[in-house]
């Protein structure tokens, strides 16, 4: 469990980014994307490459973390040499991977590996910059995708992961900085750079963006023409619901430190969620099914 909890395997949902472009693209349902699979778990090891190097930079800072100082590295008990062990056998096993995909799948994935590697040696210090880093992960995430799918990837897609990223991101910062405000303890270098009435105001201008985004997808002549499904626009009752509840979560009830956690946790979030893949996946696929 221990080793798991290092790899961070819990945040490897991150990685069903990858199968958006052929979601999104009617084709999650052809044969051919099996190829995702495999992606998936490229993508994955890779991550957790970056999470054991992140946490070993990070053993000192994280044991003054009223929850990080948890992790294995700051808590003792993986030591030093096996978490280095696991950091290359997981880096072995995702370019090996990445490699046996496409070679353009390989140079995403290095991509991603060097940008992560540049904000866990000191980018993530830098306010602004560092949300963006991290928002850039989960683009690369559905390039990597639409390579691995041979999707084209749609303008739309770009705007709204990078948005909702972002929108993510920034929530977590919030809890970062009610915990700094609070205990005087920083989760990074970067927070001390942000107050709560900038965060809040960055958080409600996305959320407002991301939704006005969606709705102009959902109603746009090219998104109509290749689903052939002009009732798209319902599926928008779930997105602004799920944004609410977010704000809720994070601007009044200060608990947005774990996107993930959230994921797995709040069963508002969950049932809408469901709500919204299945709405989606109906109207869709519907006239392929039928």
């Amino acid at each position: 469990m221990k080793y798991l909890k290092l790899l961070r395997v819990h945040q490897w949902v991150k990685n069903t980014f990858l199968f958006a472009p052929a979601f999104f693209g009617a084709k999650i349902l052809d044969p051919e994307n099996l190829k995702l699979i495999p992606a998936f778990f490229v993508f994955s090891f890779i991550s957790s490459a970056v999470y054991v190097i992140n946490d070993y930079r990070d053993i000192e800072a994280d044991k003054l973390h009223p929850v990080k100082k948890d992790r294995p590295l700051a808590a003792g008990t993986i030591s030093k040499g096996v978490a280095l062990a696991l950091f290359g056998l997981m880096l072995l096993l995702g370019l090996g991977g990445a490699w046996w995909i496409s070679p353009i799948f390989l140079v995403i994935i290095v991509i991603y590996f060097l940008l992560n590697v540049g904000y866990s040696f000191g980018l993530k210090n830098t306010p602004i910059l560092e949300i963006f880093i991290v928002s850039s992960g989960f683009l690369l995430r559905i390039i990597a995708g639409s390579v691995a799918s041979n999707t084209p990837l749609s303008h739309w897609l770009i705007i709204m992961v990078f948005l909702l990223a972002m929108f993510l991101i920034l929530a977590k910062r919030r809890d970062d900085l009610v915990m700094f405000l609070t205990t005087g303890t920083a989760a990074r270098k970067s927070i001390t750079h942000y107050n709560l009435d900038f965060i809040n105001s960055c958080l409600t201008m996305l959320s407002a963006v991301i939704i006005v985004a969606y709705i102009t997808y959902c109603v746009s002549p090219e998104v109509i023409e290749r689903f052939h499904n002009e009732y798209l626009y319902g599926t928008t009752i779930f997105v602004i619901a799920g944004i609410m509840r977010y704000l809720k979560i994070a601007m009044m009830d200060n608990k947005s430190g774990s996107p993930v956690k959230t994921l797995y946790s709040d069963k508002f979030i969950i049932i809408t969620m469901l709500s919204w893949i299945t709405s989606f996946f109906v109207i869709i696929y519907l006239n392929r099914l039928v």
